[in-house]
């Protein structure tokens, strides 16, 4: 009997995948201008189980692309890169503790839980501000972004947005959810 894991893409879906981010690779060198799509595809060749969550970014319109390469690891960085928060993860809470503490209205699931189960994490801080500074993101939407313990210890979460020609950051409970704020990941390969 085989088993198929989920979480592995066929090598058709593979191909495809990598077509898109290749293009996208090319199409926006300004966000690596040192880095050259061989060296991130024999990358992704070493830990095919990476594109399985490369795929879940692109298929809830994250637009992943390279935005960097971490000198310690060698690891490349991928963020999400649409222009605005990706629609497939939008009206989200922050975390599961969030989700479960929501008497009414809940949402369907946690901006936190979400990217854990796409194998991904979401962006802090200083990432947010990196993705900013390769264009205009989220001008009308917003962005839950990693928020410290002792914030969301009082119930708190962040999120970010880019509003006249500045990167802000805000709060508002955890618990909150809006069809204009979902979150972007990133992941290391």
């Amino acid at each position: 009997m085989s088993h198929t894991n989920p979480n592995v893409l066929s090598a058709i879906q593979s191909e495809a995948l990598l077509n898109t981010l290749k293009t996208r690779f090319e199409d926006n060198m300004k966000r690596h201008p040192a880095l050259n799509w061989a060296d991130v595809a024999a990358k992704l060749a070493a830990h095919p189980e990476k594109l399985w969550s490369l795929h879940e970014m692109e298929q809830t319109g994250g637009e992943p692309d390279v935005v960097g390469r971490a000198e310690a690891t060698g690891e490349f960085i991928f963020f999400d890169c649409a222009d605005e928060s990706p629609i497939g993860r939008r009206s989200l809470c922050y975390d599961g503790a969030a989700l479960a503490a929501r008497k009414k209205n809940k949402p369907e699931r946690s901006a936190q839980e979400m990217a854990a189960a796409m194998g991904v994490a979401i962006l802090n801080e200083t990432e947010y501000r990196a993705l900013q500074k390769l264009g205009h993101f989220d001008t009308k939407t917003s962005s839950w972004i990693e928020t410290p313990t002792d914030v969301r210890e009082l119930g708190g979460a962040l999120f970010g947005d880019f509003r006249y020609n500045h990167v802000f950051f805000y709060h508002n409970g955890a618990d909150s959810y809006y069809a204009a704020r979902g979150f972007r990941g990133s992941l290391r390969v």
